[in-house]
């Protein structure tokens, strides 16, 4: 059962500013998550990315858990509500302590990144799976859907870009110490607090403005009490019958590649705006805005755009543009065909760059939720199972795959390329030229050069608007049939 009609507007800005939450700590995740313990407080990249990226095996599990547990919960607030609000203080403690740690030795800082990083991420899951979820339950519309995925990415893209731009504007602008204030120490556990509170407004926010859908959300009936080994069963087989699903296998594998290429971009977007480019944090903060702009001029045009020519064809659009504007400037620099570093023309280019990319990339995301919600039904009508948790816990997998396995991946390269690290490391003037050159070539050409693997895994995808209809159809036919027995 979904609500019927359209949404309105109170009720799509409620439950999308739940995302907000989500966006405040994947980019936080992905800007200064490694760049923190690896360049400020001086852990080996390896070691770092390793730590984060055991939080991916942790996800693994834990996300499916939050979104099977949540299919089949039973209370008077419903399937998704209980976890959505009980996630609010674990996630914000656990994410005040990340960056804020009380040890100091390598093993030591090592240990607590691999701890609080899958404390953090854990209770994200238990908020976001539910949440996404939820998005799904509010309409059954092919179009509405799109409109909803629109709202949440719009809201999501501006945390993140609350969490990025606040971030170098009022916790690591310049000071005669720090000419660079990303590498102040002292500024980074006032920033989880910042951050921390945000998460915590919005994602009661979304929880308490969303409660007057329960009541038509759809439901489960009373069952018995499980054991832990019964729970570990079903989620266990909800999976594998998630991955049975031909059309959400596609896209799932698909979007993990993707996700993985943008999760690297993240971790060493700070490396290359602060000594490839040579920016200023003013220009950095300013920088990152471009993107996040993009992305919400774009999710509200997503829409139009796959009434027009498809879901199917918005994702592989937006994935090619991704890597396409992910490549160019690298490639022009190297080829000394770009401004020169501190130029009038580099930031305003490099600006425009970023906000292009992400109006065409947010096409390829606000399509995959899309998908997903339909494949849900395709699903249903196969199963006669309703269990949307369970699909987007893979979509909340996916996404956290990205700072995840993308951190393991910038790690291993930082040290493959020989990355000096330490508060000492100022300027570009104290990196050696190949080192730089080296940083370029793996943030541009080799890590967008996956998104043709992506794009492979989207086409063979065959789940279309008329047959979606006719899922439909034929669902709204068995539940009127099961309510006249």
């Amino acid at each position: 059962m979904a609500i019927k009609g359209p949404l309105g507007f109170r009720l799509k800005f409620a439950y999308g500013i739940g995302q907000t939450g989500e966006g405040l700590k994947n980019a936080a995740f992905g800007t200064f998550l490694l760049f923190y313990y690896n360049q400020v407080l001086g852990l080996p990249g390896t070691m770092a990315g390793i730590a984060v990226g055991t939080a991916v095996i942790v996800d693994a599990f834990t996300d499916p858990l939050a979104g099977s547990l949540s299919d089949h919960w039973n209370s008077i607030l419903g399937r998704r509500h209980p976890f959505m609000y009980a996630s609010i203080i674990p996630l914000c403690i656990s994410f005040y302590f990340l960056f804020n740690p009380m040890v100091e030795s390598q093993w030591a800082l090592f240990v607590w990144l691999v701890v609080f990083t899958n404390l953090t991420r854990t209770s994200m899951s238990l908020y976001h799976v539910p949440h996404i979820a939820l998005g799904a339950e509010l309409s059954d519309d092919f179009r509405e859907r799109s409109s909803v995925v629109g709202y949440r990415t719009f809201l999501g893209t501006f945390g993140a870009l609350v969490a990025v731009f606040g971030g170098f504007q009022l916790f690591f602008a310049a000071s005669p110490e720090f000419a660079n204030g990303q590498l102040n120490e002292a500024a980074y556990a006032p920033y989880a607090l910042f951050v921390s509170v945000l998460m915590a407004i919005t994602i009661f926010w979304s929880a308490w403005g969303t409660r007057s859908v329960i009541p038509f959300l759809p439901k489960v009936k009373a069952s018995k009490r499980l054991s832990v080994a019964d729970i570990v069963v079903r989620v266990l087989t909800d999976i594998k019958a998630a991955m049975g699903c031909g059309s959400f296998r596609w896209l799932f594998s698909g979007v993990l590649v993707v996700f993985i290429m943008v999760g690297v971009d993240g971790a060493l977007n700070i490396y290359v705006y602060t000594y490839f480019w040579e920016l200023t944090p003013s220009n950095i903060a300013f920088l990152f805005l471009g993107y996040p702009i993009g992305v919400m001029l774009g999710a509200f045009i997503a829409p139009m755009m796959h009434d027009r020519f498809g879901k199917k064809a918005g994702l592989i659009f937006g994935t090619g543009s991704w890597a396409f504007w992910q490549i160019l400037p690298i490639v022009l620099r190297l080829s000394d065909n770009f401004p020169e570093n501190g130029s009038d023309l580099l930031l305003p280019l490099l600006i425009l760059i970023r906000l292009i990319q992400g109006a065409s990339t947010v096409q390829a995301n606000v399509a995959y939720s899309s998908m997903v919600a339909d494949v849900v039904d395709e699903h249903e009508l196969e199963t006669e199972q309703r269990q949307e948790g369970i699909f987007f816990a893979a979509v909340s997998f996916s996404a956290k795959a990205a700072s995840g396995m993308g951190n393991i991946v910038a790690g291993f390269g930082l040290d493959i390329i020989n990355w000096p690290r330490g508060v000492n490391v100022k300027t570009a003037a104290d990196v050696p030229v190949e080192t730089l050159v080296h940083l370029g070539i793996l943030y541009g050409p080799i890590v967008a050069g996956f998104g043709i693997v992506s794009v492979l895994c989207y086409l063979p995808y065959s789940l279309t608007r008329e047959r979606h209809a006719e899922i439909l159809e034929t669902l709204a036919q068995k539940r009127i049939a099961e309510q006249a027995i």
